[in-house]
């Protein structure tokens, strides 16, 4: 890292999710001097795989991607949706994989909401009975956590309430009641609320929870990189509804921590990377305009496939108009991370939709706006899925022809390309700035 002060790096995902972060966060981390990978958005329903060198394999939820890196942290921002149950299970994974104690490497804001299995439950049941209307949820939980916070926020249940018994208690046990009878269910939704808090005080015990002067003094003392979970097109205001998430997936929440710690005052602006495959893929029902099932066999995805949950995986050609839509909602990035660039070598024809056919019109942009209207979402996507691929071309087989493409249809720079799941099939291209250098 180079200048006066630590270089920050804040990455998101610029489509539907499972563009690649986690492997970008991971070759940061071994390629750069991270102190600490901050996660900023979502919670436990994240599928970030990394693939170390040595062929290790972890698939994070909350836990940072740069965790296989010696040494590299994580920090659970206010931001975060926490479960304290999944990341006992995703911390003994790390450890058969050589990470002696992950928990001595994280630390939690206290301030950060839980998710419980009284969230997780309510999610299935409801996502269920929504029948053939599914929206595609994970099922973890995280919409019910975030939508419970805010109409009962004197009682949503964080971490710091891991640390006093008879607090912990009382918001589990008015959550499992409330729940419970919003659902209309004749039996208590979940396990006793005694049984949950017990393991809540376990995480508690084992976790190091933070106040809100902890990260402003990591910002100003080491370099660290902020990793988004989804993508910007699945955002609670910006995606599609209602095929979206419950969390806001732009670089907003980051530059907001950042902000909160002075930026301006020692620490510099963070480099803004945005994360995207050589072909667009999302997980469930939603638009996918230029969705191509013949994709699927020839682009195997040995870490993605039908959810239970979710639903299907799809894959489709390379989407421009969703990417500039992106950029535009989260108001633009200063680099992009190309990944997947091996899939053109494998699948020939694989194209790069430049405009869309919206009822007899050639559409190259989609209008961005402020937060806050889901109605204006709602309209968006009935009409994208009328939509169908317009003008469209063939960069080649090349990674150089993708990577020129993708930049001039985006007009934003490609910094760091992949070309397989390890940090070795990673490259920071020789125009990368200091931040990466």
């Amino acid at each position: 890292m180079t200048g006066p002060a630590p270089s920050h790096t804040i990455v998101v995902d610029l489509g539907f999710g499972d563009a690649g972060k986690g492997g970008v966060v991971d070759h940061l981390c071994r390629s750069t001097d991270v102190h600490t990978v901050v996660r900023f958005n979502g919670g436990a329903q994240a599928a970030h795989n990394v693939v170390a060198p040595d062929g290790r394999h972890h698939t994070f939820a909350q836990f940072g991607s740069g965790t296989l890196v010696p040494g590299v942290r994580t920090h659970l921002s206010r931001f975060m949706l926490v479960d304290p149950l999944a990341l006992a299970t995703e911390a003994a994974h790390l450890r058969t994989l050589g990470v002696a104690d992950p928990f001595a490497r994280l630390t939690v804001d206290r301030r950060a909401l839980l998710t419980t299995p009284y969230h997780a439950a309510a999610n299935r049941i409801r996502e269920t009975a929504r029948g053939a209307d599914r929206h595609g949820s994970c099922g973890v939980g995280v919409g019910e956590t975030a939508a419970y916070a805010l109409d009962h926020p004197e009682d949503a249940p964080t971490a710091g309430d891991c640390t006093g018994a008879a607090r912990l208690l009382a918001v589990l046990t008015r959550l499992r009641d409330r729940l419970t009878a919003d659902l209309g269910l004749s039996e208590p939704l979940g396990p006793p609320p005694v049984d949950c808090a017990s393991a809540f005080r376990a995480f508690a015990a084992r976790t190091t929870l933070t106040d809100d002067s902890y990260l402003p003094r990591l910002l100003h003392a080491n370099s660290l990189v902020f990793e988004g979970a989804q993508g910007v097109l699945l955002d609670e205001w910006h995606g599609f509804h209602p095929y979206t998430t419950w969390s806001t997936t732009t670089f907003a929440n980051a530059e907001t921590l950042l902000a909160e710690a002075g930026t301006g005052s020692g620490i510099a602006p963070a480099l803004r990377l945005g994360v995207l495959r050589s072909y667009t893929t999302r997980h469930g029902p939603g638009p996918l305009v230029t969705e191509d099932p013949t994709l699927a066999s020839t682009l195997p995805e040995p870490h993605n496939g039908h959810g239970r949950w979710q639903g299907a995986f799809r894959l489709g050609h390379f989407d421009a108009v969703a990417h500039r839509y992106a950029l535009a909602a989260c108001g633009g990035a200063d680099a992009l991370a190309l990944t997947h660039l091996d899939a053109p070598a494998r699948f020939r024809y694989l194209s790069l939709c430049e405009t869309y056919d919206l009822d007899g019109d050639d559409i190259s942009t989609l209008p961005a706006a402020e937060p806050g209207d889901l109605a204006r979402q709602a309209a968006l996507t009935t009409a994208l899925l009328r939509a169908r691929p317009g003008r469209t071309r063939t960069p080649g087989p090349g990674a150089r022809a993708w990577t020129e493409a993708v930049e001039a249809a985006l007009d934003i720079p490609v910094l760091l390309t992949s070309h397989g799941p390890r940090s070795t099939d990673k490259h920071l291209l020789t125009r990368a700035p200091a931040v990466l250098a």
